[in-house]
């Protein structure tokens, strides 16, 4: 059994970890980036877009929390992301159309097993 101590000691390894990812992650996009528009991209720079977009995660990941919980349910679906996506039209849209194509592959799935 974990002690109190060791359980924060390793969630706080496990998100260094992630955002050492996220940084990785970012530093490579604005390096693209950077190549594609002749620019150079400071590693100050790349540091506060990679904590905005922490930031910004973390944020998602408590909504998404709270609409589930709000329905009752500890697992975060579909419908909870498409709610997070309701105020930006145009990801809500792609979003939507995507569950949609999904969810008519998998029938599709269903309804030839069923023949077979």
């Amino acid at each position: 059994m974990l002690t109190g101590d060791r359980t924060e000691r390793m969630a706080s390894q496990d998100e260094q970890e992630l955002k050492s990812a996220l940084w990785s992650a970012v530093s490579d996009m604005v390096d693209q980036e950077s190549i594609k528009q002749n620019r150079n991209a400071t590693p100050q720079f790349i540091g506060a877009l990679a904590d905005m977009v922490w930031t910004q995660i973390e944020s998602v990941a408590a909504d998404l929390e709270s609409f589930s919980r709000h329905a009752g349910r500890s697992t975060i679906m579909t419908d909870d992301v498409l709610l997070l996506a309701r105020r930006n039209e145009d990801l809500h849209e792609i979003l939507k159309e995507l569950v949609d194509e999904q969810k008519a592959t998998r029938l599709a799935g269903k309804k030839g097993k069923q023949k077979a």
